[in-house]
Formats: structure tokens, sequence, C-alpha cells
């Protein structure tokens, strides 16, 4: 299984793993100096919830959740899908029976996966996810995954990770899934030398892949890749650039695999996409006036599309609640391309290797982090603050919705297309929009119409 503590990522442990220094300016307090460490009730997603975007990208794979009937349910109620649809994920129910070792749990997980790839012979690849009841009863899917590769191997490759709500966060899922791929991958001296890291829109990947061919780096795949055959085969001296900020374990595998990682800013906003693509250029020796050419109009593309988020965002006060893992670049946007004020901003955890770049961008705003979470204390703190934005997870934002705050759902921000220069307006947007719903409902309501 591939089960994690809350809050300590296997790649802030591991002694092979080698984080970078954040910078400092003159010695003096950085943003990772002051970090408000909490420990105590949390309020997140649990990872299973990944597999709603994971399951459209690679477009062969069938996302096979060992778990219970909530299990079922939550992911069908996330991805909004009616019980007639033929989605690529569905649930192996552990029932009564399997909790109480009155059945043979690996007997019936080898019956339900014959008679889903006899039904669907689309299926290239089989994720097994492990979720809470699997782990309670102590079902080795690993040890599943590989008797049932040997049974269906070549036509369908069977891998398993962990989904588990223990997991610190819903974006964790992802996590997994990507590293369970990472041994899987093939070594060429043909291979790319450049992977870019995360799942994210194809329209999105293609825009951020087209960029960096201009500019020369023409050897570059994506992991995940859209189908199972598609996965990179990578060049034994390749690097990867992260896309996604939550991938620290998938991280790790690539590099003892021995890839090398490109530190740099997370590709959100103008600034932060220039920076992401000049981090790539600057490994591979790429011309700077090159680099300008291809940078240079969509980051004016991206500064004139911010300019009317800007007039609505900038000075409102803003609060981080932990929940996706995109709150530190999200926030450096924010701050630093918007004008919003931070108050406090909350991770789940704080890869300080991945966030080097972001903490420093973050040196001098006045922002509090918090890593972790005592929700009770938290909320005091978010209410004596008073913030003119929260962002939160689903089951925090009704709440204080009724309290008189503005909220946006944090998991709004991982299922959008928010990557890239394009899309650095459709990201600022997002925040900007419950200020007009607010303003809108307080015109119905002074209209006498409060049911609009």
């Amino acid at each position: 299984m591939n089960a994690r503590s809350p809050l300590a990522p296997t790649a802030n442990a591991d002694p092979d793993w080698k984080p970078i220094a954040a910078p400092t300016s003159g010695g003096s307090e950085t943003a990772a100096d002051s970090i408000l460490r909490e420990r105590g009730q949390q309020s997140v997603f649990c990872g299973l919830t990944s597999i709603i975007w994971l399951h459209r990208k690679i477009q062969d794979a069938f996302f096979l959740v060992v778990g219970s009937r909530t299990c079922a349910h939550l992911i069908q109620s996330a991805a909004g899908v009616m019980i007639f649809a033929e989605p690529r994920f569905g649930t192996a129910i552990i029932d009564d029976r399997d909790l109480a070792g009155l059945a043979d749990a690996n007997t019936e997980l080898d019956r339900v996966v014959e008679e889903l790839l006899s039904r669907r012979p689309d299926i290239r690849m089989l994720f097994l996810v492990g979720s809470c009841p699997s782990e309670v009863i102590k079902l080795d899917l690993s040890r599943a995954a590989e008797r049932l590769s040997q049974r269906h191997s070549p036509a369908v490759r069977i891998l398993n990770y962990s989904g588990s709500g223990i997991e610190t966060t819903f974006t964790q899922g992802e996590d997994a899934c990507l590293a369970a791929l990472v041994p899987q991958l093939e070594v060429s001296e043909q291979g790319v030398e450049l992977i870019v890291v995360g799942s994210l829109p194809d329209m999105v990947e293609d825009q951020l892949v087209e960029s960096l061919t201009r500019m020369g780096i023409d050897r570059v795949a994506c992991l995940p890749g859209r189908r199972a055959n598609g996965m990179p085969v990578v060049h034994p001296n390749a690097r990867f650039l992260l896309a996604q900020p939550f991938l620290s374990d998938t991280a790790k595998a690539l590099v003892g695999r021995g890839l090398t990682h490109i530190p740099s800013l997370f590709p959100f906003g103008g600034e932060g996409t220039q920076a992401w693509l000049e981090s790539a250029a600057a490994a591979f020796n790429v011309d700077t006036t090159l680099v300008e050419n291809v940078c240079a109009p969509g980051r004016a593309r991206a500064t004139q599309s911010l300019s009317r988020a800007r007039e609505a965002l900038k000075g409102k006060r803003v609060f981080f609640f932990p929940d996706s893992q995109l709150e530190l670049p999200l926030a450096r946007f924010l701050h630093r391309e918007l004008g919003m004020q931070l108050l406090e901003v909350g991770v789940p955890y704080l890869h300080r290797g991945l966030m080097a770049q972001e903490l420093a961008a973050l040196e001098g705003s006045g922002v509090q982090i918090s890593e972790g979470q005592d929700l009770a204390k938290q909320l005091d703190r978010c209410r004596a603050m008073k913030p003119d934005l929260i962002v939160c997870g689903l089951g925090l934002a009704n709440p204080l919705e009724a309290e008189g705050f503005t909220t946006k759902w944090s998991i709004e921000l991982v299922f959008s297309p928010v990557h890239g220069f394009e899309q650095a307006a459709d990201l600022a947007n997002l925040f900007a929009r419950p200020f007009d719903r607010r303003s809108r409902i307080a015109h119905d309501w002074q209209k006498g119409r409060p049911g609009l």
C-alpha cells in the first residue's frame, strides 16, 4: 500500500531527496521563517476526488476504487455523473462480509476485475485505488495489482495507489497516481529530455509545450500521457518541470530514477508562467533573447487581460484555508499581479524544496503562512481578521457565507483551466466572481427580488 502519515510527505523526509534552499534577501526574515505550524482537526476533501480529472486525462485508463458505498457516492457526486452513464471509474464495494472477514476480498476483487475488463475491452490501464476501508481490512492492493497484471498483460497494465481520506488532502490522489506511473517509464537514449509533470487540460498542455518547443526544447513530453501507451520514454539525463505544486512524491520518484528537477515558480499568471518557461530555458542554455521573444507576447496579453480583474480586486484582503495545495502560488499571483492583500495563507503541508521560489516571491508581503490545520483556531483568526474574501473548501464555504463572508471554493481552482498566459484572466476572474455575485444579490434584494 502507499499509505503516508498526514502532514509528513515522504519527499520531505527521504535523505535522497535534496530540497532547494529557499532564497533569502540580506539575512532578513523570509516567508519560510515565520510559519505557523498547527496540528488538529482538518477540513479537507478525500484523495479519491482526483479521479474526477485523472480519468478524463488518461483516455483509456479506468480507476477502480476498492472501497465502501460512501466512496462510490463521493466520486459520483463530485463528478456529477448519472447512474446510467459509462464513466471510466467505478467502485468495488467492500461490504459487511468483507469487513467481518467472512469473504475472501482478493477473490472478490479478482472477480470484479475480470467482469470489468470483459465488459470494457477499451481499457488499457487499470488503477486499483485504495481507500480507508481497504486499508482498514489490510487488503494488499500492490500484490493484487501484480497478480492481475500477470494475468492480463500485455493487453492491460494494472497499477495501484492509495486515494485514502487518511492522506493530507485531495490533490495527493494525483500525486500518488503519477508516482505509481514513474517506475513504469521506459528509458532510452532517444527519449525525451524534458518532462512536464502534472495533469493539465489538453488545451493548456498544448500551449505550454508549444512555448517550450518554440524556445528550441523540442524533446518534451508530459506526465501523465493522454493514453496508456503514450507515457514518456525518457532520456537517462532527462529533466522535469512541475506544472502542479502538489506532486512531491512524484518528484521524489523521478529523482530516484535519475531525473533532475528544474526549480521554478509555478505557471499561474503572467509572472509565474514566464518564470516557469525561463527556468526551463536556463536549464537547457537557451539564448535569453529567444526566450524573451517567445514570452513577451503572451506576458503582454496576460497583463492586459488582467486589468479589469485588477480594478475589482486591488486592495481586497484575502484569507486562504488549507485545501488544494495550490495556495502559495495562487497567493503570490493575487498579491503581485492583482494587488490583493494577503492575511493568512494556509497549506496542508509545506515542501520547502518545491516551494522555495514561491516563498521567496512572498517575502515582504506581510502574510502569515500556516502549515497543517487546527480548524477551530483558524476559524477564530479568520473571523477576527474579517477578510474581504475567503478561499476554502466546500464544507466551510456555506457556513461562512451564512455569517456574511464572501467565499471562493478552492476545489474549483483545481478543476478549471488556470495555468499559462492565456488563462491568466480566467484565473483572476474566479476570484473576482464572488464579489460580483454578492453585488448582484444585494441589488436584487434592494429591488425586492430576493429569489434571484
